[in-house]
């Protein structure tokens, strides 16, 4: 936990905010949360908050913004190619049992950390913080919604020159799409 805060604080300060915003943005994770079991991350080569400066077109944080504009849109179809595996082989599964009539797999609102849509509390909170290491990103998403802040971590890998999304995780929520057993 100490290593995550390390980064943020690093990435933070690397992007020109303050130790305010950064512990704002990225307070302590809940014990044995998803990112505490990722591998340690070295300082990103890039980093950038979106308030401060516009989201680049092509660029991770581009790919994750319509997420946060319209609510479930992770479990659209014609969305599938702003994905990689695993990410993408869970959502395929989520869909085929869906198709079978079995029920349902996934939440509808992960972006969302499955908290109620309030579009304008959502726009009012939201901060992003981007990292981009090669041909690998993270996007931070936070924002609050009735008052509980919710934090998660969109995970890229480049394919075909292309950022596409290869998990997703909740850091408030404890829980990683590329965990999902959908079968």
């Amino acid at each position: 936990m100490a290593r995550a805060l390390a980064l943020a604080t690093v990435c933070l300060l690397a992007a020109g905010l303050s130790n305010t915003a950064a512990q704002g943005l990225f307070g302590a994770p809940p014990a044995n949360s998803p990112a505490d079991n990722a591998a340690p991350a070295t300082p990103p080569a890039a980093s950038q908050p979106t308030d401060s400066a516009p989201v680049q077109p092509g660029s991770p944080t581009a790919v994750v913004k319509p997420f946060y504009e319209h609510a479930g849109l992770e479990l659209d179809r014609v969305q599938r190619s702003h994905f990689a595996d695993p990410a993408k082989s869970v959502l395929d599964k989520s869909d085929a049992l869906r198709k079978s009539g079995q029920g349902e797999c996934l939440d509808p609102n992960m972006a969302l950390d499955n908290a109620a849509y309030d579009r304008a509390e959502i726009d009012k909170s939201l901060k992003t913080i981007e990292a981009v290491k090669g041909d690998e990103a993270k996007v931070i998403v936070a924002f609050i919604v009735a008052g509980n802040p919710h934090r998660l971590e969109w995970k890229f890998k480049k394919v075909d020159g292309d950022w596409k999304i290869s998990d997703l995780l909740s850091v408030t929520g404890e829980w990683a799409l590329s965990q999902y057993q959908c079968e």
